[in-house]
């Protein structure tokens, strides 16, 4: 699947890693309602462009997910200051 790697030069490799950790960074500094989103931008940095094939669950379901990731935020970050903001807001 990274046989693509075997072919490029030291160069090359350094800037896909800036590329890549440009893009975890990114990532990684979403907050508030940021943290829900799709993001196939950074998806489309592999090298296989492929269409992800999204399930997308109904909404009693999708809606018990939300509430099981925000307890975790609560477990994994209780110190993380709080909003209030609305989406768009």
């Amino acid at each position: 699947m990274d046989e693509d790697l075997e072919t490029l030069s030291r160069d090359e490799l350094l800037a896909q890693i800036k590329k890549l950790r440009a893009a975890i960074r990114a990532h990684r500094d979403s907050t508030g309602q940021e943290l829900c989103w799709h993001h196939p931008a950074l998806w489309s940095l592999l090298p296989e462009q492929t269409a992800p094939q999204v399930a997308v669950p109904d909404w009693p379901q999708f809606m018990r997910g939300c509430v099981r990731y925000r307890q975790s935020l609560d477990e994994q970050l209780p110190d993380a200051p709080r909003t209030r903001g609305e989406f768009g807001g």
